[in-house]
């Protein structure tokens, strides 16, 4: 899922580890609101209810336009990883202390890609036990980083250069109840499809010895994912197929097969007490009842150009960041799966892809600004 547009940036390398005050704005006010009507967003109203708190953190290093793709929060330690794939860094920013660390020095390159050569580097993490796991395009590699001591382990190669962004680590994700890590490939938003139309497989057993296990051929490229640890199934949609297929995490095989409605899928998230999965289509976000028959239960238009989404199911809430409508919608999840929006904050232009932590604050990827964007609600969110 790598953001439109920014595939042609590059930035400066930075060497080191760098730990910085972040150069960010704070501003707290009465929002004007994005009220969803149809298929696109109508115009903007006040809203007594809507109060927000943003903060801005910028890249180290960054000059301009950032890739990112895959980021995530360390819930346990209150960290946001941050994979910054043109400045050959990853970042790392404290919620408590608004900190930001920047891990530079990983390696970026320049790598074909429809007549052009954009330099390309890290662009997708994961955790694991005590470890971070990180996907580099610039060399098709993946990497081990010590979440305690932030040193750099191991690189595992998944490609070689000859074989381009097809063989190259696109998402990369923790199965906890097998300790391996699942890596696709490949850009399929994109149009540039996995080599090999399948996920791969690595055990994690000893989590800073990262072997291959397996493969798990599906026939297309797999495109966003969601884990249910608790009844043992990976969640991805088939990017050529537009199917969203449950995968069995123990025997590697597909084992229900879903069809969501959506075009073109792109991000997933999980409720996953409830067995409710959340298709980000190309401008909403439809659920579905999968731990049963796959029911469609409800959609929400987002105004367009989704990405990855995100779900707090402490609080049945639902983010999804739109880059072209440039806002991010939040939809409380009813006790039937129906969704319903609660608010819809401006963001920017071409922001896309959104994390939350347990305050519901929202993490949101500002590639053109070169920054992470965190929307902080100052009033509760509630069901409607």
């Amino acid at each position: 899922m790598l953001t439109t547009g920014l595939k042609w940036a590059s930035v400066a390398l930075r060497m080191g580890v760098a730990n910085i005050v972040p150069k960010s704005s704070s501003v707290v006010g009465l929002l004007c609101t994005f009220l969803l009507a149809g298929n696109s967003a109508a115009a903007a109203t006040r809203d007594a209810g809507s109060w927000f708190k943003r903060t801005e953190y910028g890249l180290p290093g960054a000059q301009g336009l950032v890739s990112i793709d895959y980021f995530v929060f360390d819930a346990a330690n209150r960290r946001l990883w941050v994979p910054a794939g043109n400045i050959g860094a990853v970042v790392i920013i404290n919620a408590d202390t608004e900190q930001v660390t920047s891990l530079s020095g990983f390696p970026t390159a320049r790598v074909d890609f429809r007549g052009k050569r954009p330099v390309m580097g890290p662009t997708s993490i994961t955790l694991g036990d005590g470890v971070a796991y990180v996907g580099n395009r610039g060399d098709s590699t993946l990497c081990v980083i010590d979440v305690r001591t932030l040193k750099r382990g191991n690189c595992l190669a998944l490609g070689s250069s000859s074989q381009g962004l097809a063989a190259a680590p696109d998402a990369l994700t923790y199965v906890a109840a097998t300790r391996e890590l699942w890596v696709t490939r490949g850009v399929p938003p994109m149009g540039v499809s996995s080599i090999d139309r399948a996920i791969t497989v690595f055990d994690t057993s000893t989590p800073t010895d990262v072997r291959q296990k397996d493969a798990i051929p599906l026939g297309a490229s797999a495109e966003g994912f969601a884990v249910d640890n608790l009844r043992g199934r990976f969640y991805t949609s088939l990017e050529e197929q537009g199917d969203t297929v449950g995968i069995d995490v123990r025997t590697h095989k597909v084992v229900v097969r879903f069809k969501s409605g959506c075009d073109e899928p792109h991000g997933l998230a999980l409720d996953v007490a409830r067995g409710i999965l959340f298709v980000a289509c190309v401008a909403r976000v439809v659920s579905m009842d999968v731990a049963h028959d796959g029911q469609i239960l409800g959609s929400i238009e987002t105004g367009k150009g989704l990405d990855n989404i995100d779900y707090l199911p402490s609080r049945h809430l639902l983010y999804a960041a739109a880059a072209d409508s440039a806002v991010l919608t939040i939809a409380h999840v009813d006790m039937h799966g129906r969704l319903h929006s609660v608010a819809v904050w401006p963001t920017e232009k071409g922001a896309r892809g959104v994390v939350v932590n347990s305050k519901a604050s929202a993490f949101v990827i500002d590639p053109y600004g070169g920054r992470i964007l965190k929307l902080t609600p100052q009033v509760p969110l509630g069901s409607r």
